[in-house]
């Protein structure tokens, strides 16, 4: 697997509510991790940090290598972060409120596990064509699932910012969990909806398409999300199924 990731503050906000982490457990399993503090929130920046840095520092610690484990893991241990960022939140006034979405993947050589809760997404980029893996847990989302917007209306809804799940904020952390097969050449693009807010699916598709290395690639999208005018942080990660060099970036 080579990796790349790349988060950026765009040119809206005052401060990056995103976090990123890349992580390695004791057997050599990979867990990549993008998180997006809830935006107009107090602590946003505390929960995402706190979802990442913790989740990975105790990946860290284990020695699973079969991807059941990984979601018997991952269940466990994002609701015991729900609950430390809910009591964080509790001890400090400033903090009253915040919460985080989280979308990940560990890679388990042939098969990899997807989970996600509230709007940052996972996309596979498969043989030129770009599918969305997970499902937004937002009010936008569940009107078009009802059928009362379209795909095209939920893109510009006053509503559209409006999570129904996120890590954090409530005693339940629901996670979208999925076992999922590997292809070589497979790309996983993680990340936060300040890209996805900004750049269409499409010019995603033609970045991931080109021949430039993981990293350049991260920075052509930043530079489109911004170049779109940048309203939120902007945040995401690449891993690609091949036999170079990872590649990381901190």
């Amino acid at each position: 697997m080579e990796f790349a990731y790349e988060s950026d503050i765009g040119h809206i906000r005052t401060k990056n509510e995103d976090y990123v982490g890349l992580f390695q457990n004791k057997v050599g399993i990979k867990f990549a991790v993008v998180a997006d503090g809830l935006g107009g929130h107090k602590g946003g920046d505390v929960a995402s940090e706190m979802a990442v840095s913790h989740l990975g520092y105790r990946f860290e610690t284990t020695s699973f290598d079969e991807p059941d484990k990984g979601k018997e893991w991952l269940t466990l241990e994002v609701s015991k972060e729900n609950q430390m960022i809910l009591e964080r939140a509790q001890q400090y006034e400033d903090l009253n409120g915040m919460g985080t979405t989280l979308v990940c993947a560990m890679f388990f050589g042939d098969e990899y596990l997807l989970a996600n809760i509230g709007d940052s997404r996972g996309y596979l980029y498969r043989k030129g064509e770009l599918t969305q893996l997970t499902e937004d847990h937002s009010f936008v989302n569940e009107l078009v699932k009802r059928g009362q917007i379209s795909s095209e209306e939920a893109k510009h809804h006053p509503q559209k910012n409006i999570i129904t799940r996120t890590l954090g904020v409530s005693d339940k952390a629901n996670l979208d969990e999925k076992i999922l097969e590997l292809e070589n050449d497979d790309i996983l693009l993680l990340c936060s909806d300040g890209l996805t807010n900004m750049v269409e699916d499409e010019k995603i598709a033609e970045v991931l398409r080109k021949q430039v290395n993981l990293q350049e690639k991260c920075r052509l999208l930043i530079r489109f999300a911004n170049e779109a005018g940048g309203n939120d942080n902007i945040t995401l990660l690449i891993a690609q199924s091949n036999n170079e060099t990872e590649v990381k970036k901190e």
